[in-house]
C-alpha cells in the first residue's frame, strides 16, 4: 500500500495503480466532483494520473489558481476542436492555446479572417463539445511518433514546437474525441467540467510574439465552473468598461495621449486640479509623519548608475544622453539621488530615522504593447521616500509606514492586502543580508497581525519588499504601495552615521511609495469612483444654473462667495433650457448642481441636487457653502 500525505498533514493508504481521481472518490464523493486537478509532490497534474509511489497530494478546485488554470486550459482545447469542426481540419493550423489570467486563448493560422460575428457560431460548437462529455486522455509518445503525427496532419507549428524541445524531452499529447493536440497538460477529466464559457474577442498575434513572423489570429475567451460565476464576471467587465479611465479621461477632459510623446500623458486643467489636490494631501500627510521633502536631478552621470547597479541590472529600461561627451542617463528611479543628498553632511545616530520624501519624475522604456493609459506609462511621478535608520529601528519604522498607508488608502475608500516578495535570481548581496532583511519585513507584518501572501523570488535585485494591493469599489485589485528594505545600497554608496560609540556604522535604508505613481493612482481613482470624484478632488465642485438671464447676477455673486471660501464653482448661463444644462453637468459628474430662480434670489437660498441623486434640497446659500467647505476640509 502507498502512503499518501494530504494538505492537512494526515496520512492515508492507497492501492498502488489507482488514479488520483479514484483516491479522491475514496476520500469523498463531493471532493471528487469538485476536483479539477491534483498537485502531486507540488506538481499540478491530471486527476487520471496513476499513483505509483508514496507522495503528497493536494486536490485543486476552481477556488485554487491551479484548478482555474486547468479548467481554462481545457477550454482552449475545446475552442481548437470547435474551430476544426466548423472550418475543416485541413484549413485550421494550430499554434498555441494557453490559459491566462481570467481566461484562455488559441492562436490559429487560417485563410478565413474571423470577426466578432463568428464567435457566436464557434461558441455553440464548443457548447456541443462540452455537452458530449468527451474524456481527455493523456498520450505519451516518442519524439519520432509525435513528429510523424503532426507532420501527417500538416500541423507545421506543432512540428516546430517539438523540434525546439530537448532531444530527450517526454512528448505528451491529449486526445478528446476526434481531436488530438500537443500539450504538456494538465487537463480536467472530461469536457463537461467546462460548464460555463464565453468567447470574447478575436485579434492578431505574431507567432512567438515576433513581428518578423507570420501574423496569426488569436481567439480569446473565458471559462468558469458555474454559469452564475460567468455572468457575474461578464457584468464586472461591463462595469469596468464603463469605468475605463481612458474613456472617462476624455469625457471629463482630464488628460490625453499624443503620438508626439508615446506613452507620456498630457494633463489638462481638470486633470491638473486632481493631480495638485493629491500632491497637496500627500505633502500634508508626510509633514505630519516627519518627512523632509527633497528634489534631485532628472539626468545623472553614468558613474552613478554603475555604482547603484542599475547600469548592470536595469539598463534595457533606461533612456540615455550625452553631456560634454560623457554618458548620462535619465533617471528611472529616484534612490541614487536620495543617497547623494544623504552624503552631503555627516549624520549621528541621534538623527535617525531620517525620512526623505521626493515627488520624482522618472522615465522608463516600456514596450509599446505594454502601454495602457495612465496605468502603464513611460514617464511618471513617483511619490518616493527613502528612510535611513538603525538596524534596531527597522520593524518600528515599517509599522509607521503601514500606519501612513492605512491613513492614505482609507481616505480614498480603498482596502488592501499585503504581499511579501523574496530574493530573485538576479540579485546582489550575501545570503545572510537577504535573510536578515526578509525576516525584518516578515516580523513587521506578523507582529502587526496583517495577513500576507509570499511571492517567492519576486523581490527587487537589491532587497525584499512588501507590496500593497488595493481593492477598488468593484472588487478589482491594484498594486500601489511598496516597502523595499535595502541593506545593499548603503554599502555601495558608503553611507554612514556616527554611532553612540563614536565609530562609523552603516545605516539600513527603506525605499517606499504610497500612491506608487501619481499618474497611475489618478487612473485607479478615476475607475474606482467611475469619474464621480469626491468633492475635494473634483475639478468643478459646484455648477450654478440660473433659470433666466434675470438670475445671472445672483449666480455670479454666489460664485464669488464660494471662491472666497475656497470652492471651485462655475456658472453655466448659456441660452439653453435648465434641464439640458443640468443633464450636461450630471454627465460631467459635478458633485453639486445648483439652480437659482426668483425665489432663491429673493431668499438668498440655493436649490441643490447632489450627483447621483434625484431629490433636490433648498437651503440657505451660506449654510450650503459652510457644509461643502467642511466636507472638503475633512476629505469626505
Amino acid at each position: 500500500m502507498l502512503q499518501i500525505k494530504l494538505k492537512d498533514g494526515s496520512i492515508h493508504e492507497a492501492q498502488e495503480g489507482m488514479t488520483a481521481l479514484d483516491f479522491a472518490k475514496k476520500l469523498s464523493n463531493s471532493l471528487a466532483k469538485k476536483a479539477l486537478s491534483v498537485k502531486i509532490d507540488g506538481v499540478n497534474s491530471d486527476l487520471q494520473t496513476v499513483l505509483d509511489r508514496d507522495c503528497s497530494l493536494e486536490f485543486m478546485t476552481f477556488d485554487d489558481a491551479d484548478g482555474r488554470w486547468t479548467l481554462r486550459h481545457t477550454a482552449s482545447h475545446i475552442l481548437a476542436q470547435a474551430l476544426k469542426h466548423i472550418y475543416g481540419d485541413a484549413n485550421v493550423k494550430l499554434a498555441i492555446g494557453p490559459a491566462i489570467d481570467n481566461g484562455f486563448y488559441y492562436d490559429i493560422d487560417m485563410e478565413k479572417q474571423l470577426t466578432p460575428d463568428d464567435l457566436g457560431k464557434i461558441q455553440k460548437e464548443m457548447e456541443k463539445i462540452v455537452a458530449a462529455n468527451l474524456p481527455l486522455k493523456r498520450l505519451e509518445k516518442t519524439r519520432a511518433e509525435a513528429l510523424a503525427y503532426f507532420t501527417q496532419h500538416n500541423e507545421t507549428y506543432k512540428v516546430e514546437l517539438i523540434n525546439d524541445l530537448p532531444e530527450d524531452a517526454k512528448i505528451t499529447m491529449y486526445e478528446q474525441g476526434d481531436f488530438v493536440d500537443l500539450c504538456a497538460g494538465p487537463h480536467v477529466p472530461s469536457t463537461d467540467k467546462v460548464k460555463a464559457l464565453q468567447l470574447q474577442n478575436v485579434t492578431g498575434a505574431y507567432w512567438h510574439g515576433d513581428a518578423k513572423n507570420k501574423m496569426l489570429q488569436r481567439v480569446y475567451g473565458t471559462a468558469f465552473e458555474k454559469k452564475a460565476d460567468l455572468e457575474a464576471y461578464l457584468h464586472l467587465l461591463e462595469e469596468a468598461a464603463k469605468r475605463d479611465h481612458r474613456k472617462l479621461g476624455k469625457e471629463l477632459d482630464l488628460f490625453s495621449f499624443h503620438e508626439e510623446a508615446p506613452g507620456i500623458p498630457f494633463f489638462h486643467n481638470n486633470g491638473m486640479i486632481i493631480r495638485n489636490e493629491l500632491i497637496s494631501y500627500w505633502r500634508s500627510v508626510h509633514k505630519r509623519y516627519g518627512y523632509q521633502e527633497i528634489k534631485t536631478p532628472m539626468i545623472l552621470n553614468r558613474r552613478l548608475w554603475e555604482q547603484s547597479g542599475h547600469w548592470a541590472h536595469y539598463k534595457e529600461n533606461m533612456y540615455f544622453t550625452k553631456v560634454d561627451d560623457e554618458d548620462y542617463a535619465i533617471k528611472p528611479m529616484n534612490c541614487p539621488g536620495g543617497m547623494i543628498v544623504y552624503k552631503t553632511q555627516p549624520h549621528s545616530y541621534r538623527e535617525l530615522p531620517l525620512r526623505m520624501a521626493e515627488l520624482g519624475s522618472v522615465h522608463r522604456h516600456e514596450l509599446s504593447g505594454a502601454l495602457h493609459g495612465l496605468l502603464r506609462v513611460r514617464n511618471f511621478t513617483q511619490d518616493d521616500a527613502h528612510i535611513f535608520m538603525l538596524p534596531e529601528q527597522i520593524e518600528g519604522e515599517i509599522q509607521k509606514i503601514i500606519d501612513l498607508f492605512d491613513e492614505v488608502y482609507s481616505t480614498f475608500g480603498l482596502s488592501y492586502h499585503a504581499e511579501l516578495s523574496t530574493r530573485p535570481d538576479d540579485s546582489m548581496g550575501s545570503d545572510e543580508i537577504w535573510e536578515t532583511a526578509t525576516q525584518a519585513l516578515r516580523n513587521a507584518l506578523e507582529h502587526r497581525g496583517l495577513k500576507y501572501v509570499v511571492n517567492e523570488g519576486d523581490g527587487a535585485f537589491y532587497g525584499p519588499k512588501i507590496d500593497f494591493h488595493l481593492t477598488d469599489s468593484i472588487g478589482r485589485t491594484w498594486q500601489c504601495g511598496t516597502i523595499q528594505l535595502d541593506m545593499l545600497m548603503p554599502e555601495k554608496f558608503d553611507l554612514t552615521y556616527v554611532g553612540e560609540d563614536g565609530q562609523k556604522h552603516r545605516p539600513v535604508m527603506v525605499h517606499r511609495v504610497a500612491y506608487g505613481s501619481i499618474e497611475r493612482f489618478i487612473g485607479i481613482l478615476t475607475e474606482h469612483y467611475a469619474g464621480a470624484f469626491p468633492v475635494w478632488l473634483s475639478p468643478v465642485q459646484v455648477k450654478i444654473l440660473p433659470v433666466t438671464q434675470a438670475h445671472d447676477d445672483y449666480a455670479k455673486q454666489l460664485v464669488e462667495e464660494m471662491e472666497k471660501a475656497g470652492l471651485r464653482a462655475e456658472v453655466d448661463d448659456r441660452n439653453e433650457k435648465v434641464g439640458y444644462r443640468m443633464r450636461e453637468a450630471q454627465v460631467k459628474k459635478v458633485p453639486y448642481i445648483i439652480v437659482v430662480g426668483d425665489k432663491e434670489m429673493a431668499e438668498k437660498t440655493v436649490t441643490v441636487r447632489k450627483h447621483g441623486e434625484q431629490a433636490t434640497i433648498k437651503e440657505k446659500a451660506a449654510d450650503f457653502i459652510a457644509k461643502v467647505v467642511k466636507k472638503i476640509a475633512e476629505r469626505q
